[in-house]
């Protein structure tokens, strides 16, 4: 499996599949999930020739588990370090919730030379959690319940995520998929406990508001309006307003993991897109 030995030592897992000469594709993952969250749409799009590359943060999946760093700087800093390494150009990154933010983040802080598309699939850009400029937020107390509860039983808290709001399995007459359950559950015990813990932080209160101004490339945000996670109103919403080139697509009806429960129409979108 490929690793990507970074500047403090710790090893960065990266998938690289599909036409290594086709268009760059990239994926971040979200919370606390891994590349595997984005397998369907890398296949794809692999599948359609273009080159796709994604990687597991420090701490989650296959890296390292770093005991520092869990933050959105260091993140965004070794997918720079990832980019120089596999000599990406001219791609089109997508980010799903906190990689929505990442994917935000890296191009506020290191410009779009490298990158000429974005999508945001359920994005935490540009605020999570409330405050007095954030009205539309998740109060606080939320993530200090989602802190409590990791310490408590970390096992149950991402089973009765992944089983309930995550994929709006907790909506009278959805139909459940056991299967995207487990996978989830498998991603996130994989991702360390000091990770799960820290990111509860990093994507609820990082404030994206000036990336998003700077992005001077076409972003299409896609996001559900029945996101229990990552509520449209306080995200979505207000993300393709602050985005220079932004274009919005709302999912009616659609959860927070859109992209696995409706993965052929994300699919057509950014395969629609890529060719736009």
């Amino acid at each position: 499996m490929p690793y990507l030995k970074l500047r403090d030592g710790s090893d960065l897992f990266y998938k690289e599949w599909g036409n290594p000469n086709g268009d760059t594709v990239t994926f971040s993952h979200g919370w606390p999930l891994s590349s595997d969250s984005f397998e369907n749409q890398m296949a794809f799009l692999a599948d359609q020739g273009y080159r796709v590359i994604a990687h597991d943060r420090r701490g989650h999946g296959r890296s390292a588990q770093t005991w520092h760093g869990n933050n959105m700087d260091s993140f965004v800093d070794d997918l720079q370090e990832l980019f120089e390494h596999l000599n990406v150009h001219n791609a089109m990154m997508v980010g799903h919730s906190q990689g929505g933010g990442e994917v935000a983040r890296f191009l506020g802080k290191y410009g779009t030379s490298r990158v000429k598309k974005a999508v945001l699939v359920s994005g935490i850009p540009p605020l999570v959690v409330k405050t007095e400029a954030n009205k539309d937020g998740t109060d606080k107390s939320v993530f200090d319940s989602f802190r409590e509860a990791t310490r408590k039983d970390r096992a149950q808290f991402l089973l009765d995520v992944a089983s309930g709001p995550f994929f709006g399995f907790n909506r009278p007459g959805a139909q459940k998929s056991e299967g995207q359950i487990r996978h989830w559950w498998q991603q996130g015990m994989n991702t360390s406990f000091k990770a799960t813990y820290d990111c509860i932080e990093d994507f609820s209160e990082t404030d994206f508001t000036e990336d998003l101004k700077r992005i001077n490339i076409p972003v299409l945000v896609l996001h559900g309006d029945d996101d229990q996670v990552i509520p449209f109103k306080a995200a979505g919403a207000k993300s393709v307003k602050l985005l220079p080139q932004g274009k919005l697509k709302v999912y009616p009806g659609g959860c927070h993991g859109i992209h696995n429960l409706n993965a052929d129409e994300v699919n057509k979108d950014l395969l629609d897109f890529l060719r736009s």
